[in-house]
């Protein structure tokens, strides 16, 4: 796996040092700093806080994993060392909720594997996602993201908007009642892609403009470029869609060029 190493260019992108001891704080569990590394897409990092629990840990060996995972989709690479954690964490799960999660991250890893073209591995997804949901209760915290990764499969393997639509607003209405912030901005922004592809630029441009807002309000910086790109596309007013354009191309310059998928649709 190709490692950034974040320390350089998060002084740039963030001000100074502000964020510079982020991975030698004293938490001791590493919760707030896990979160404000991978925000800035220092999955790695963040990855290396949880590290030392993992050998005895469920939950800590399941958050590496889901790092680990979610670096995949932003970077496209490092799947052999997301591979090697999820199956840590999948051997520590001890109860059906957290070996649903792991199947989740399973498929997840999955879906991810086949639609970057890595392998296709589309049945072990949804044969992984059909386990979580037998494991996961309707009312359970995972089950709106594996509605939500059910609802990726339906969309871009499956090619079923109508059964994508579904999936995400169970996603979204789950993610809404218990409060997932990060996810919400999720579905706001899968839900406004289907919009714009049915030519429906009004509820496009309102779901979009939400999943901004929310990404912006969490600090999650590493998808805040991708969010301000797909509100220029469907921005009507060519100034305003060019001063988003302008602004997602700035911050993924600052971080990196993660996404790294962002930089061709940033050229077109």
């Amino acid at each position: 796996m190709h490692t950034r190493t974040c320390s350089h260019w998060l002084e740039d992108a963030l001000g100074g040092d502000a964020v510079a001891d982020t991975a030698l704080s004293e938490s001791v569990v590493g919760v707030p700093d896990v979160w404000r590394l991978r925000a800035r897409g220092c999955w790695a990092e963040a990855a290396a806080l949880l590290a030392p629990f993992t050998s005895d840990d469920a939950g800590a060996a399941l958050s590496r994993a889901e790092l680990l995972v979610e670096a995949c989709f932003y970077q496209v690479d490092g799947w052999a060392e997301a591979e090697d954690a999820l199956r840590t964490a999948e051997a520590l799960a001890g109860t059906d909720e957290e070996r649903g999660a792991a199947a989740s991250e399973r498929g997840c890893l999955a879906y991810g594997a086949t639609v970057f073209s890595v392998r296709d591995r589309a049945d072990e997804a949804r044969a992984a996602f059909g386990r979580s949901a037998a494991l996961l209760g309707p009312g359970s915290p995972g089950r709106p993201l594996l509605d939500f990764r059910r609802g990726l499969v339906a969309e871009n393997i499956a090619e079923n908007p109508a059964a994508a639509r579904a999936a995400y607003r169970r996603a979204h209405a789950g993610a809404v009642a218990h409060g997932d912030s990060l996810l919400t901005s999720s579905t706001w922004r899968h839900l406004a892609g289907l919009a714009a592809a049915e030519g429906d630029l009004a509820e496009a441009r309102h779901g979009f403009a939400e999943s901004l807002r929310i990404r912006v309000s969490l600090g999650h910086l590493v998808g805040t470029a991708p969010a301000l790109l797909s509100l220029a596309t469907v921005t009507t007013d060519p100034a305003e869609s060019e001063r988003l354009r302008t602004e997602a191309a700035r911050l993924h310059t600052l971080l990196g060029g993660v996404p790294t998928w962002l930089a061709a649709d940033l050229a077109a």
